[in-house]
């Protein structure tokens, strides 16, 4: 059974820390983003300014509130991981641009977008993809990076010499397997690669079609090498794509990049490009294909990777599929359970705070999908149906509906302790009046 872990602080710090992510294990709404008010509460104000002052208090800064997280990803590797731990990279921008309360904002896609970048880094399992606990939180404002690295904020750079800092900074955590750094294509730089290679790191990164390497002794486009193996696929496993059944093809071969990298850095309003030259990188090119039962092509992977032989080429696709689990974990956040983006917290740093306390519930709701203990499951069914929420054919849960589930086994269990069972009993009778049920129930005895 899982048990959260608290922050190094004081007690008092210590049971609010608690009382806030009880109070996130709800679904929120997009007009009503604000903390869920615990029933025993006194007031909604009150809870809110309790949040605010641990949001603001010095003695709690982000280093320390994300340290429940990183004792979880620990405890989560050595339970639900094999041989490697799979980590997860990837950005998400946090869009604020109506609240002008919030002065640290940055803009993002156009000058009329302002908001922060938040980037996570995700612990999943290499034995069936699920999340187990965010391993890095940060959240990049006009003042600098908020992060889960440093308790003061970091110098704002280009988003993939973040990323290269963000790896050393995982790589020297106390994970029980050797991590592998699965990224987008957004993580495809040849300096970058480079550089992981050079420092010693595991990685699987989402590369793109305009790549040039060298291949059986020329120098091809990868849209080049895909089609010389275009023979050599074989069947995988069957995947779900968009909601819907598909086959994944795999195919590798190995590739060799030597041609200069090209970085760019934008330098007084400009965007300069500089050259420089590296050592040949040799790696293996694992190509994936999803295709629908009459064989049209879906979707390809084209995947870089320095993993040993030893990881098959069927599981290295396999592990880039579950790279959406951090797609799940942002939907989660934003739309299907806290609604981020309403939060009114007026700086980056209480933001990322928050962010650490959500991801915490996360990781509480993460367990329970994954316990196979009996009482989990008996627990897991009654939180189904405490929710209302009506499953899809062949899902019996999800963590949205766990999330709602909660709240209600919460309020069910402050009632108990403020009223008995005979007055709980008067209060639904009288429920029951008012919508007509009791005359039914009454017949239904008689009969």
């Amino acid at each position: 059974m899982y048990v959260i872990q608290v922050p190094d602080t004081d007690p008092r710090l210590q049971k609010r820390y608690r009382k806030l992510v009880q109070q996130h294990l709800s679904t929120a709404r997009g007009i009503a983003a604000g903390l869920r008010v615990l029933p025993q509460t006194t007031t909604a104000m009150a809870a809110a300014l309790a949040a605010y002052r641990f949001y603001q208090n010095e003695r709690a800064p982000l280093v320390k509130v994300a340290e429940p997280l990183r004792a979880a990803a620990t405890l989560q590797a050595r339970a639900a991981c094999d041989s490697w731990a799979l980590v997860v990279h990837d950005w998400s921008p946090l869009h604020y641009t109506e609240h002008e309360s919030k002065q640290d904002r940055i803009v993002l896609y156009n000058k009329h977008d302002f908001g922060y970048l938040w980037q996570t880094a995700l612990l999943i399992s290499d034995r069936d993809g699920a999340p187990l606990a965010p391993l890095y939180l940060g959240v990049e404002a006009a003042d600098g990076l908020h992060s889960t690295r440093r308790a003061t904020p970091l110098p704002r750079r280009p988003e993939l010499d973040e990323l290269n800092r963000t790896l050393s900074h995982i790589e020297q955590q106390e994970l029980s397997h050797p991590c592998v750094h699965l990224i987008d294509r957004q993580g495809e730089s040849l300096l970058h690669l480079r550089r992981c290679v050079r420092c010693g790191r595991r990685f699987l990164i989402r590369s793109n079609d305009v790549r040039r390497v060298e291949h059986g002794g020329q120098s091809r486009l990868l849209a080049e090498v895909e089609t010389a193996l275009a023979g050599q696929f074989r069947f995988s496993r069957a995947v779900e794509f968009k909601g819907r059944t598909a086959r994944q093809y795999v195919c590798e071969t190995s590739v060799t990049l030597r041609q200069p990298a090209h970085p760019q850095r934008r330098r007084a309003g400009r965007v300069v490009s500089r050259q420089v030259r590296g050592r040949a990188l040799t790696l293996r090119l694992v190509l994936a294909e999803v295709r629908d039962a009459t064989g049209r092509v879906l979707a390809t992977w084209r995947l870089w990777t320095n993993l040993p032989e030893t990881v098959s080429a069927t599981t290295v696709a396999q592990w880039y599929y579950w790279r959406w689990r951090i797609e799940s974990f942002f939907k989660l956040l934003k739309r299907a359970g806290q609604h981020v983006e309403q939060w009114q917290q007026v700086s980056a740093e209480a933001i990322a705070k928050r962010l650490a306390v959500a991801a915490q519930a996360c990781v509480i709701v993460w367990a329970l999908l994954r316990s196979r203990e009996p009482p989990v499951d008996e627990l897991r069914a009654f939180l189904i149906r405490q929710s209302g929420r009506l499953m899809r054919r062949g899902v019996k849960y999800t963590a949205p509906a766990l999330f709602a589930g909660l709240w209600n086994l919460l309020a069910i269990i402050d009632a108990l302790d403020r009223y008995s069972v005979a007055e709980l009993r008067q209060m639904g009778n009288l429920v029951q009046q008012m919508i007509g049920l009791a005359a039914e129930s009454e017949m239904s005895k008689n009969l």
